[in-house]
């Protein structure tokens, strides 16, 4: 490694060892008789004399600690900052669009914008510097970010982008001040710079509304100042710098995991940084235990504290701004739920007896209120459906109805005689507004169709009291159900104070819900069955509201305990942790981590109008990066090996310079990779950035140190060629990271690994048919229609299912020579826009949808304009009708008929075919905001008539 790298010599004295005074001439002086200036490397002389110090001056009047840096440095570091700027903020408006993530992320802006609960499995502190931006530029919240590729409308995107674009810029003179601070030279500072400024997976995650570059700009900013506070601490401790630079390390460790769970492992990197100096500072004998009772305390309260009060403020802030019930409700207990605006509960009575009209809710899921509704099972008994509904609704109140023929007996505490609930007691549960019972029976259920599982219904009608499959017994829970505050929660039923399992009197089961959702028919809410098997958690049942007439306005009444802010922080993080590790779905671009450091794939981020953005990453960059790590395990290994065998290797100072800094960096690598390969959930290519940030910066070490003895212009020769073949790199896959126009040929060239899957197909041939607005290669999208017209029916445009066939055979040959064909691009899994899916309320009784009478016609829009009166008598009205918990909307026909205008003289059928005239394509990739057009006359008649019209010429098609 070195010209010293094989030789055998006896250790050199530790810095600062004392020897016995001596007259005679020292052995130092006799070995190097010129000041020690005089050996340094031509890099260190051009240094000391750019700081003013000439050979002869004493080296303990160099600065030390923290980190110097010269005037040109400066002047270089403005300019790397302005390439970073140019290179992050070109062409950041376009697209004008929705991008991958910024589905979710963007939408969580709007929550905060209007006050409304959401969860999310990130901290919030990302989060809340993009909903910042949004909210200066006047953004109101009302855009949905529904789907990839969505226009933007009355939305300050680019300001929301520019936060993540500003803070990938101002990585890069953190990536140069970093190495500096490790005693790097400027050459190997600005060659890391530069990889930054140009590695492509960076460049496209920072031009987004996405996370990853907000964590790795506090990810840099807490490496540097770490390597700082290291410096100022081999100079001198507990200064006033020292605690700046161990206090800005505490913070940015507290800010890198307020945008991600990620950031745990540069908070791990430092740790085990401080472990080692703590080590090296308890095994000192010349430290005494009072200095470092010090040291460890200082550090205890700036990296552990610290960062702990940082980011719970996150949270707090995050719950003082969400402060209105949302989307959010359903995964958190009811107590914080009733910490949210318009969830709030009136005091109800504690008291639970026969006769109480009560709601009932599940203790474990969260899922919601034991509710039924009119609509019923397609299948099994064909009875009322019984499920688990998240919100408040008059279909979820019960009567308690006694179910034995002998009165239970009277508790000698109840007032006005009323009949409390005690364990053992067999009750009926009513149900007020279909007035069924809660039934179970041995059938078995819909979704969960298992032997141990029991269908429940809601059987019986008005005036009917029901069987014996109607009555249930009650089982208090007394662990659960234990409570300082009321001590009568465990001898009889109390409202939200104990915990009971419901359990069916013939079959044994207990009533049980789990996050099983039922299909479209069952309105997607939570499942409810009766299980033999049930685990006792998803058994459990509580009493949110009662109501009796017979009490007394001034009887005992209770309400939720509202949380305080650590209940709230530590019942959120519970969520995050179980929601995260339930990410286990697959994505059709998730990736493993043994694919990473190869760059094996990317992700398709958005493809629209033959542009397309796919997160992949620079190969000069990232396979350097990736070689420098293994070389460093192997040089490393082998020092071992030869230190076993004698070898003092590690008296070099040179070797221990460069092993100390690479292995710190390297220590930062495997910290920030390896945990990735013990987790099962859905992972990307961006959750390597973090390790490629530190892989990036090892490379330059290692450059730094193949170079440590060529000559300044050599080595600055050297950096040169790897910055422009880098810039290169970047330049051949530009297009992919700005969405710019790209021909099939380019791209096909441009892919230089087999298992790179974006999709050429999606590029014009020739960049001169993206100036000419030509026609697409490939086949359009839009439907072919045809115009149908005869003497009866005037003209009816349908679709041309023979055109439609035809085009997609030629699109198919076109597709023939292409590698890979890349569906639709689908945003990273968000766990919790899944629920609530649809916020559906029960209804009434539903009602059939009308039929149309046999002597009524439905109206066929003519393509001739109809005179003023026919036009007046040909305006039709749409009728609503409700189904079960949705709504079925429907054209109504009228009695008038309009006169048909066609003539009747032709017979024959004429069908002519036209394809659509494609849209005007943008040249700057600015995608069109077309106002939704109005509806005028009667569409629906017309849609109608097209369809009867389309089903005749089709019959294979209508089933």
């Amino acid at each position: 490694m070195s010209g010293n790298f094989r030789a055998r010599r006896p250790a050199s004295p530790p810095p600062g060892a004392g020897y016995p005074p001596s007259t005679a001439v020292p052995l130092t002086a006799a070995r190097f008789p010129h000041p020690r200036q005089d050996h340094l490397d031509a890099d260190a002389r051009r240094e000391a004399a750019s700081k003013g110090f000439v050979p002869g001056r004493s080296k303990s009047s160099m600065p030390s600690g923290g980190l110097s840096i010269t005037s040109g440095e400066v002047k270089l570091l403005i300019g790397l900052v302005l390439v970073a700027a140019a290179v992050r903020l070109y062409r950041i408006s376009r697209p004008n669009s929705v991008v991958f993530d910024e589905v979710h992320f963007g939408k969580f802006a709007s929550r905060y914008i209007k006050t409304q609960y959401f969860v999310d499995v990130h901290p919030p502190l990302a989060k809340l510097l993009i909903t910042l931006a949004a909210f200066l530029f006047g953004y109101d919240g009302h855009f949905d970010f529904k789907d990839i590729g969505k226009v933007y409308e009355n939305v300050p995107y680019v300001a929301m982008r520019m936060v993540p674009a500003l803070l990938g810029i101002a990585t890069v003179p953190l990536a140069y001040l970093t190495l500096r601070a490790l005693d790097c030279r400027a050459t190997t500072s600005m060659v890391a710079a530069l990889f930054i400024t140009f590695e492509n997976g960076l460049v496209t995650q920072s031009r987004h509304i996405l996370l990853d570059s907000p964590l790795i700009f506090f990810t840099s900013l807490s490496m540097f100042s770490w390597v700082g506070f290291c410096n100022e601490d081999k100079h001198k401790a507990f200064t006033d710098s020292w605690w700046t630079w161990l206090v800005l390390s505490g913070l940015s460790l507290g800010a890198v995991v307020s945008c991600k769970w990620v950031g745990l492992f540069t908070i791990a990197t430092v740790g085990f940084s401080t472990l080692y100096q703590l080590w090296v500072l308890v095994t000192d004998i010349r430290i005494p235990p009072k200095l470092f009772i010090r040291h460890f305390m200082a550090r205890a309260l700036c990296l552990i504290v610290i960062p702990i009060l940082f980011y719970m403020t996150m949270f707090q802030i995050h719950f003082m701004i969400l402060g209105s019930s949302g989307e959010g409700d359903g995964f958190m207990s009811s107590e914080f739920q009733h910490t949210l605006g318009g969830r709030g509960m009136q005091d109800t009575f504690a008291d639970v007896a026969l006769g109480s009209e009560i709601t009932i809710r599940h203790v474990n899921t969260q899922g919601g209120y034991l509710h039924s509704h009119p609509s019923v099972y397609p299948g099994g008994s064909k009875q009322q459906q019984i499920t688990l509904y998240p919100h408040r609704d008059h279909n979820n109140d019960w009567r308690v109805v006694n179910a034995t023929h002998i009165d239970p007996p009277v508790i000698s505490e109840s007032s006005n005689g009323l009949r409390y609930i005690t364990p053992g007691m067999r009750i009926k549960l009513s149900h007020i507004s279909t007035e069924k019972m809660l039934h179970s029976h041995d059938i078995r259920p819909p979704v969960s169709e298992v032997d141990f599982q029991n269908e429940v219904s809601a059987y019986g009608a008005p005036g009917f009291q029901g069987d014996a499959n109607d009555d249930w017994i009650l089982e208090i829970d007394e662990i659960a159900s234990r409570d300082r505050r009321d001590r009568e929660a465990v001898k009889r039923l109390r409202t939200l104070r104990t915990k009971f399992r419901l359990r069916h009197a013939l079959t044994g089961c207990y009533l049980f819900s789990h996050k099983v959702k039922l299909p479209e028919w069952g309105f997607e809410q939570q499942e409810v069955t009766c299980n033999k098997n049930a685990v006792r958690a998803n058994s459990l049942w509580f009493v949110e509201t009662a109501m009796h007439p017979d009490l007394p306005a001034d009887a005992t009444k209770v309400n939720y305990r509202l949380p305080g802010f650590l209940a709230k922080f530590w019942e959120l993080q519970q969520v995050m942790w179980t929601t995260n590790a339930g990410l286990t779905d697959r994505h059709l671009f998730d990736s493993r981590p043994d694919a990473w450091p190869r760059l094996r794939r990317g992700i398709n981020f958005w493809v629209k109008d033959h542009r397309q953005i796919y997160l992949i990453g620079n190969p000069m960059v990232w396979w350097l990066s990736a070689i420098s790590v293994m070389a460093y395990m192997a040089v490393r290994g082998l020092l071992i090996l030869r230190e076993k065998r004698g070898y003092k290797d590690f008296n070099n100072t040179t070797i221990v310079k460069y092993d100390g800094l690479c292995g710190f960096l390297f220590m930062g690598w495997a910290l920030h990779y390896g945990p990735f390969w013990i987790m099962g959930r859905q992972l990307f290519l961006h959750h390597y950035f973090p390790a490629l940030y530190f892989a990036i910066l090892l490379s330059c070490g290692v450059f730094d140190f193949v170079t440590s003895s060529l000559r300044p212009k050599v080595r600055l020769q050297i950096a040169a060629v790897l910055c422009i073949l880098a810039i290169w790199n970047f330049s051949k896959f530009s297009p992919l990271a700005y969405g710019t126009p790209w021909t099939k040929k380019s791209c096909e060239a441009a892919k230089w690994g087999k298992h790179w899957d974006f999709s050429c197909n999606d590029f014009l041939d020739d960049l001169s048919q993206y100036d000419t607005k030509l026609a697409p290669p490939t086949a359009s999208k839009a439907i072919v229609q045809t115009t149908i017209s005869d003497p009866f029916r005037g003209k009816v445009v349908v679709e041309d299912k023979a055109a439609v066939q035809r085009q997609k055979n030629q699109q198919a040959k076109e597709e023939e020579n292409t590698s890979i064909f890349v569906p639709k691009v689908e945003p990273g899994r968000d766990v919790f826009a899944e629920a609530p899916v649809k916020d559906i309320r029960s209804l009434d009784l539903p009602q059939p949808p009308k039929a149309p009478k046999e002597d009524e016609e439905k109206l066929i829009s003519s393509v001739v304009p109809p005179s003023p009166d026919i036009e007046q008598q040909s305006k039709g009205g749409v009728g609503e009708e409700t189904v079960g918990e949705g709504k079925y909307i429907g054209n109504t026909a009228k009695d008038n008929k309009p006169q048909m205008v066609a003539e009747r003289e032709s017979e024959k059928v004429q069908i002519q075919t036209a394809l659509p005239v494609p849209p005007e394509e943008d040249k700057e990739g600015m995608d069109p905001v077309v106002p939704p057009v109005k509806e005028q006359g009667p569409l629906g008649e017309a849609d109608a008539a097209a369809d009867k019209v389309a089903k005749e010429l089709y019959p294979e098609e209508v089933e």
